[in-house]
């Protein structure tokens, strides 16, 4: 199966499934809180097992539990705790264990860990902050870069002949990323749009969706490209295989990592949306 069939195929089937998580935590919100959860789970198990660290007990507990718990307290009062405790763990960890574990590998565990976290956090934060508006939340943060990442695919099948960064991403092209620019600034506007339709008493200003899609698509390359250099530094070329055409969780959530805090930022501190 070629690779954009299997892509194709691949979204076919987990779109619906993403889309039916979505509108049942519009009723029930410990869903996506779970979701996000066990979401943040895989991509840190991914990133440790990229680096052969996935069958040491002694970092994959701390590191899962703390993936797991964050988001699910990122809320409260207390969502800075895991974050402490788990860094004393990891420091504590390499101390007592200093022959098998090296500064080096606590220092890709706990900026890896860190980053795919901090995001996955973020977006709990922002659904926790336009509560009854989780999907066009999701729209915003997971919609904005798929888009722009499926739009630099297609201009970079049809159009590239120029390679961005060949040393890190082959496959990228300066057509694909202008493509990509393109297809971002337009999602988050044409999201907006779609969901001041649905909502009541629900509007958004366009401007700011223009802004943040175009600079959401920036930061998207930003973070496709930092995890692909991760793989390139351990020698791999997916982080998984759990989605056929698209690779690991990490694969496909790397640029979400990073777009999603922008999303918060904006969002927060701007009238994006008009409720």
């Amino acid at each position: 199966m070629s690779s954009m069939k299997a892509r194709l195929l691949t979204a076919a089937i987990c779109l619906p499934l993403l889309l039916l998580i979505i509108i049942l935590s519009e009723y029930f919100t410990w869903i996506i809180t779970c979701t996000l959860a066990i979401l943040c789970v895989f991509m840190v198990f991914e990133l440790l097992s990229a680096k052969m660290l996935h069958s040491n007990i002694k970092i994959v507990l701390p590191c899962v539990t703390f993936s797991f718990i964050t988001p699910l307290i990122a809320n409260t009062k207390y969502n800075f705790i895991p974050f402490y405790i788990y860094i004393l763990v990891l420091f504590f960890i390499m101390i007592i264990d200093n022959k098998s574990i090296s500064f080096n590998d606590i220092a890709f565990i706990i900026t890896g860990t860190l980053i795919i976290v901090f995001g996955v956090m973020c977006i709990s934060m922002l659904y926790n902050y336009y509560k009854g508006f989780i999907t066009f939340v999701f729209a915003l943060c997971v919609g904005v870069p798929w888009i722009s990442d499926g739009g630099a695919y297609f201009a970079g099948v049809f159009l590239g002949k120029h390679k961005l960064c060949p040393r890190i991403s082959p496959n990228k092209t300066v057509e694909g990323f202008i493509g990509g620019l393109v297809f971002g600034a337009a999602s988050a506007p044409l999201i907006g749009l779609i969901f001041s339709l649905i909502y009541q008493n629900f509007s958004v200003n366009y401007l700011y969706l223009v802004v943040l899609g175009l600079l959401a698509s920036l930061i998207s390359v930003l973070g496709d490209l930092s995890f692909s250099l991760i793989k390139r530094s351990c020698g791999i070329k997916d982080y998984g295989s759990i989605f056929p055409g698209h690779g690991g969780m990490l694969d496909r959530f790397d640029s979400v990592i990073f777009v999603a805090p922008l999303v918060y930022l904006l969002c927060s501190n701007f009238q994006v949306v008009l409720v």
